[in-house]
């Protein structure tokens, strides 16, 4: 019999109470500790979610000979430095995106979980989503014929009162980060790495990207335009057209509630494509790979690499440097 997979929560902040909730689907996997700043918050968040170890610092999580494997869910700045926390008392990670603030951060935190040889995966969950698997099935089989071009669009405007960290540069604040990401590495998945990238940003007050355009333009003539903002709400969809016609992805294409459009031509062919899906928000797909990967002794994950990780963060530095974002920790040696 495989062995139950023992999870801790590193944060206790809205995403983490939807993976906690996303984890009850996993039969692999069980949920046996949280770990927040303060008692209060760690024990608010375990009245929801009953844990077996409630902890009152983030050292004392990643310490606990209980736990096999720890969901990082703190705000971007602090991936990095909770990531090597945890691999430091032996912990196989998996971490929210993004998975650090830049390459610099990134390549210290792989090269860690490598020379300890111990799991660690970037918690892009879209990447597991079940309709995301179809895309790429659609693709591989050439349905599109060939691709010629992506248009993604990921944007809303924050409700009231905002969040701190949507628009504060020490913590990788801007719409970039937090979602064109999104954009980003749907592009990536269907063109690969872009030959050339062009950007531009209107900034917040704070000086993080209210608004981001990018640009990604292929040897082969193919093209990428993804468009991320805090200023507007956008249809959040993304469109992949080809030479032998369109494939859309509706609102909210990142996560599970997104359909597949077909288009043979114009508007009138449209063809939804059935897609099978769980009950639950959609983080149980990434929590069940990252389980079975433990199960099966792996140390990195077949689907979500290290260089898959690494070229998403380098492509992202490249965006911020052509744009003009930058970040406090960008200039650290």
């Amino acid at each position: 019999m495989a062995k139950t997979i023992r999870w801790g929560i590193l944060g206790c902040g809205h995403i983490a109470k939807k993976f906690a909730t996303d984890l009850l689907l996993v039969k692999e996997a069980r949920l046996v500790a949280v770990g927040s700043r303060t008692m209060a918050k760690a024990k608010a968040f375990a009245e929801a979610f009953p844990v077996d170890h409630i902890h009152d610092s983030y050292e004392a999580l990643a310490a606990n000979p209980e736990v096999d494997v720890i969901y990082i869910a703190t705000p971007h700045s602090l991936h990095y430095e909770d990531t090597l926390l945890c691999l430091q008392h032996g912990k196989a990670v998996l971490c929210e995106k993004p998975f650090a603030l830049n390459s610099r951060q990134t390549k210290a935190m792989i090269a860690l979980a490598r020379d300890k040889k111990i799991f660690l995966m970037e918690a892009l969950w879209s990447k597991f989503l079940p309709q995301y698997s179809k895309l790429q099935a659609l693709l591989q089989a050439g349905k599109l014929g060939t691709v010629k071009s992506v248009l993604a669009s990921f944007g809303f405007r924050p409700l009231q009162p905002v969040s701190p960290r949507l628009y504060d540069p020490a913590l990788g604040g801007g719409s970039l980060m937090d979602i064109g990401i999104y954009n980003v590495f749907m592009a990536m998945s269907i063109l690969g790495k872009p030959d050339t990238i062009e950007a531009s940003m209107t900034p917040a007050t704070t000086g993080v990207d209210e608004q981001c355009a990018v640009l990604f333009k292929y040897k082969n003539g193919a093209m990428a335009q993804l468009f991320s903002t805090f200023a507007t709400d956008l249809a959040t969809e993304v469109d992949i057209c080809g030479t032998e016609g369109r494939i859309r992805l509706t609102t909210r294409f990142f996560d599970p509630t997104a359909r597949i459009e077909w288009y043979a031509g114009r508007l009138d062919t449209r063809e939804v494509i059935e897609v099978e899906k769980e009950e639950g928000f959609g983080y149980q797909y990434e929590a069940r790979h990252v389980s079975q990967c433990l199960q099966q002794g792996l140390t990195e994950s077949p689907v979500m690499r290290f260089e898959d990780t690494l070229l998403l963060m380098e492509t992202l530095d490249a965006i911020r440097k052509v744009a003009g974002i930058a970040y406090a920790v960008d200039l650290q040696a």
